[in-house]
């Protein structure tokens, strides 16, 4: 931040500045061919050169640091320190000094003082230091305003305030994706994409879930019982670089079994986002609740508990389905089971299963074969609510692979 002073009527200058961590020099390598007339002058230069890399000297990045030369930029979540000092260029002591320093947003007004007590006096060169520090946690432009008053030896009370303005950018573009299972399970992918242009190394990135959900990444693989990154040993992610992590949400025991509940639920958690930059500095964003849109089952739901990945030709197997009442009443169901060109149901259609009550739920087994080979679509349930004389119709509940019984031999 640049530095200033204050007006000449006043006893008290006022410095500010921005803390930052210096950077890495970087100088543009000058080279040509031997051919060339300068021959192997400018490589002996480079070599030579206390600022460069040994080995590496035609690299633009050097082993030395520079002291930042400009306010440089402020992105969200980042952590903005400043230095501020009043020194007393007068020949006189001024008395009861009272510095302070907030910070305007576009929303609210903040105090980053370490003090609010007075100082009692100030003698001729001295100053008085002061560091603040804020997590910027919003977008847009924020004015940093030093107020300082004191006190003359005439007894005078003088007071000035000086306007610092500084923009905030946005680091990291997140986009969300929500895919709704059938086993109430909501697999979350997260787009995180690097807007600055520095490269930036990720430490976390997790979801917190909301109170109805358990959390599983799947950011991860197991290789020899060690669990790998799938964005390998370096997880930096370059300027203008995307990349997606994947989560699982499960509903807890508790609500699963409450049809209703999980049919309503939007809000499924926020993500904690931890980066690194540069030197080290850390900047952390968390993003606000990510809602999903509801699934829509209507008013009754039929979901497959079990169900066999491979089955013989033309042999019976089992499914285990789970048939839920979503609505606000009772129902009294009755299953058909309607044969298709390759699946063929075992059993009794047209067969009553009785009341079933809001939120409430019954499991069945049901039997039945395939006479085509091939990856076959399960399909054919029908269930007919006699108190209202509607049918519910289901098909391609689910796949399964059927393969002749000779192949499964060998």
């Amino acid at each position: 931040m640049d530095v200033t002073q204050a007006k000449q009527e006043h006893l008290l200058a006022l410095k500010v500045m921005r803390l930052t961590k210096p950077t890495l020099f970087t100088n543009i390598p000058v080279t040509c061919e031997e051919r060339d007339l300068p021959g192997n002058l400018f490589n002996q230069l480079m070599k030579d050169d206390p600022s460069t890399v040994k080995g590496a000297e035609a690299l633009m990045l050097g082993e030395m640091l520079t002291l930042p030369q400009n306010f440089g930029n402020i992105f969200l979540g980042e952590t903005f320190s400043s230095y501020i000092s009043v020194h007393n260029d007068s020949h006189q002591v001024v008395k009861d000094i009272l510095v302070k320093a907030d910070l305007q947003t576009s929303s609210q007004r903040l105090n980053l003082s370490a003090s609010s007590a007075a100082v009692a006096e100030l003698k001729q060169d001295c100053c008085i230091d002061d560091v603040i520090h804020h997590e910027v946690k919003e977008i847009g432009t924020h004015i940093l305003v030093c107020a300082v008053s004191y006190t003359t030896q005439t007894g005078e009370k003088m007071y000035f305030r000086k306007f610092f303005k500084f923009q905030v950018l946005k680091p990291l573009d997140v986009k969300t994706k929500f895919y709704n299972a059938e086993t109430d399970e909501v697999f979350l992918e997260a787009q995180i994409q690097n807007i600055t242009t520095s490269p930036m190394f990720m430490e976390k990135v997790s979801l917190e879930p909301s109170i109805m959900y358990n959390v599983v990444e799947l950011n991860a693989v197991s290789q020899g019982g060690d669990s790998m990154s799938t964005f390998g040993t370096r997880t930096y992610l370059q300027p203008m670089d995307t990349r997606q992590y994947l989560y699982c949400l499960k509903p807890k025991q508790e609500f699963a079994e409450k049809a209703g509940v999980i049919k309503g639920v939007t809000v499924i958690g926020k993500l904690d986002i931890v980066w690194k930059t540069n030197l080290g500095e850390k900047g952390r964003l968390q993003t606000s609740q990510l809602q999903r849109m509801a699934p829509g089952y209507g008013d009754v739901r039929l979901s497959l508990e079990t169900i066999p990945d491979t089955v013989n030709l033309e042999e019976p197997f089992d499914i285990t389905c789970k048939i839920t009442n979503c609505s606000e009443r009772t129902m009294d169901l009755v299953l058909e089971m309607c044969n298709t060109n390759s699946i063929h149901w075992c059993g009794v259609s047209g067969r009553q299963l009785g009341k079933l009550h809001p939120t409430s739920s019954l499991h069945l087994t049901l039997t039945l074969l395939s006479s085509v080979q091939g990856l076959q679509s399960v399909s054919g349930l029908r269930l007919t609510d006699t108190f209202l004389k509607r049918t519910y119709e289901y098909d391609d509940i689910a796949q399964v692979c059927v393969i002749s019984s000779k192949i499964k031999e060998k």
